[in-house]
């Protein structure tokens, strides 16, 4: 599934001739392009959609979102590791995580 998720703007650089941005989406936090919305500024709400910002949110009612995405656990499903959840729902242990844990352990 992909979702439009608002996330909180927390730094602001330019790579490569490209505005980005760090954004946390409730204790997750990825790198977001701002070509669609340059004049974004650190603290405030954006939403997020394939790793571009498109538009700005009022704080208020992306908290309520993000609050929402974390009770049903789409944060996780979108934002959570892949490989981890594929082993999981196969009924296996992720490689290298167990194991790992045995012989260090």
């Amino acid at each position: 599934m992909c979702l439009a998720v608002p996330g909180r703007v927390t730094g602001i650089e330019e790579r490569d001739g490209t505005r980005m941005a760090r954004v946390d989406f409730g204790g997750v936090v990825k790198d977001v392009c701002l070509a669609y919305l340059p004049e974004a500024e650190v603290g405030e709400y954006v939403i997020v959609h394939v790793g571009f910002a498109p538009q700005r949110l009022d704080e208020e009612p992306a908290r309520a979102s993000l609050e929402l995405f974390e009770q049903l656990g789409l944060l996780d499903e979108e934002f959570g590791d892949a490989w981890e959840r594929a082993a999981a729902e196969a009924g296996e242990d992720r490689p290298g995580t167990a194991e790992a844990e045995e012989v260090t352990g």
